[in-house]
């Protein structure tokens, strides 16, 4: 996991993203992939806080260099292997909890990869949120769009993806985006210790996951056209 360096204290596991720009290419995706697999292979108590090793940046979209010539960045791994859709997906539905420590630029597919978290604390005094796909002239992709507007506020999720507009941290958390901002310096202690105190709740990994599927997985209640009502007289529709 050279992109990668994934450590654990008491009952947290730290991973640190540590590729510069932190950009999203196969080899990242595989880096990744590992480091939850390992989180998952661990039992008990248990909770994962993703940051960067950068002072400026969290995670700066996709490898668009890569994107565009990948012959020339062998390195960054076959375009048709980059399982990035599916990795999110793991990611959104990961049986323990997760934190975000956004310690720098958090663009595109970095977004993405944040608002995948179960919570998020973002450095208030350096750094944007932004879903800059229209400024670089993309559409951004279905499935993005459903995790944006599963994971933002309304008129939040409008600003993000269709004005691109950037949040600083006081800003992400009265946008309610972020749940805490801290000082670079307090940071990731500020994740491990709110990461620690989630910690227990992995301990029913089965239920914690089942639960995040009912969320945002296949049949989700939340898309369901029927009322609440609906949803209450007819409870065995809905057993998991």
């Amino acid at each position: 996991m050279g992109r990668v360096m994934l450590e654990k204290s008491g009952d947290v596991f730290v991973l640190t993203m540590d590729a510069g720009e932190n950009r999203w290419n196969t080899a990242m995706v595989d880096d990744l992939t590992q480091a939850l697999d390992e989180v998952e292979r661990s039992v008990g108590a248990a909770a994962l806080v993703t940051t960067g090793a950068s002072q400026k940046f969290y995670s700066n979209g996709l490898d668009l260099d890569w994107r565009a010539a990948p012959e020339k960045h062998a390195d960054a791994g076959d375009p048709a292997e980059f399982l990035f859709m599916e990795f999110m997906s793991r990611m959104i539905t990961l049986p323990v909890p997760t934190v975000a420590a956004i310690n720098g630029h958090v663009f595109g597919a970095g977004f993405m990869f944040a608002l995948c978290h179960d919570y998020r604390i973002m450095r208030q005094d350096r750094g944007y949120m932004c879903a800059n796909e229209i400024q670089l002239g993309m559409i951004i992709p279905g499935p993005e769009l459903s995790l944006f507007r599963h994971k933002l506020p309304a008129h939040v999720f409008y600003e993000s993806v269709q004005l691109a507009r950037r949040w600083g941290g006081a800003d992400a958390l009265n946008a309610g985006i972020v749940n805490e901002i801290a000082s670079s310096d307090m940071l990731q202690a500020q994740a491990v210790t709110k990461a620690q105190e989630l910690a227990p709740l992995a301990v029913n990994r089965k239920q914690f996951g089942i639960q995040k599927e009912n969320i945002f997985g296949a049949d989700s209640i939340l898309n369901d056209t029927n009322g609440a009502a609906f949803h209450l007289r007819n409870k065995a529709l809905y057993a998991r």
